[in-house]
């Protein structure tokens, strides 16, 4: 009988594919951004950090939105209104789902930057 997965261990298991998919889109892009966000979001807030990352574009920013919006909307972390637009959907956020949704998104950073350091070396 499999034991069920604590959201840590979902977190880190999500985060390892992720990395692994960044690592082989651009290995030195994703793991550069993976450091680079999390200060972004805590000097910036995370609607304004996702708000940057979609005004760059690139394929590496694109991934790292996508992953991070799947992340929060498909395991209901956070209910987000069906719309296309993740920064509109995190700046709706009421200021304590806000500051759940930052912490969230940071500690999904914390194994992504682990990872994609890691899988860089191997």
């Amino acid at each position: 009988m499999a034991l069920p997965k604590t959201l840590e261990q979902g977190r880190a298991s999500y985060a390892y594919d992720c990395a692994r998919k960044g690592v082989a889109l651009n290995s030195s892009e994703y793991k550069s951004y993976t450091k680079k966000i999390p200060m972004l979001i805590k000097t910036n807030g995370l609607g304004a950090t996702f708000a940057f990352i979609k005004s760059k574009g690139g394929k590496t920013y694109n991934l790292i939105h996508e992953q991070t919006f799947e992340w929060l909307s498909e395991n209901k972390l956070f209910e987000f209104e069906k719309s296309e637009d993740f920064v509109k959907d995190i700046i709706s956020l009421k200021s304590d789902k806000y500051r759940s949704a930052t912490i969230e998104v940071l500690a999904l950073f914390t194994w992504l930057r682990r990872f994609a350091e890691g899988l860089d070396n191997s």
